[in-house]
């Protein structure tokens, strides 16, 4: 399985009302300094509309524009469906919502493929 792969596998298995971070994407997916790879995944992915992307969110708890002005309303208008708040400053409480990661799988066991990404 390549990373790509497994970006949308650990994506697909953040539940409703959770988010994680663009490293922890990474690290479970088995390449800890790829976050940014895991935006351009998620942004540039043919199967976005069956994945969850709304619920992976920046390191500060904020929502990425990435260049984008509808994407983060939109994002941010589904995380709040799913009972995510927001501060007045656009951080949820990464304390109270950011999940635990995957029970059986804290990080990705298997070997390390090169996918043609770089590692960030």
């Amino acid at each position: 399985m390549d990373f790509k792969a497994r970006v949308h596998q650990v994506v697909d298995m953040i539940p409703p009302g959770k988010v994680a971070t663009y490293g922890q994407v990474a690290l479970w997916a088995g390449k800890a300094r790829a976050h940014r790879a895991v935006g351009h995944i998620l942004r540039h992915s043919v199967l976005a509309p069956q994945l969850p992307w709304h619920r992976v969110i920046n390191a500060q708890g904020k929502i990425s524009t990435g260049g984008d002005v509808h994407r983060p309303l939109l994002q941010r208008q589904m995380l709040e469906a799913e009972g995510v708040s927001f501060t007045r400053s656009g951080r949820c409480d990464m304390k109270r919502y950011q999940w635990d990661g995957p029970e059986a799988l804290t990080q990705w066991e298997g070997p390390e493929e090169d996918d043609g990404l770089p590692d960030f």
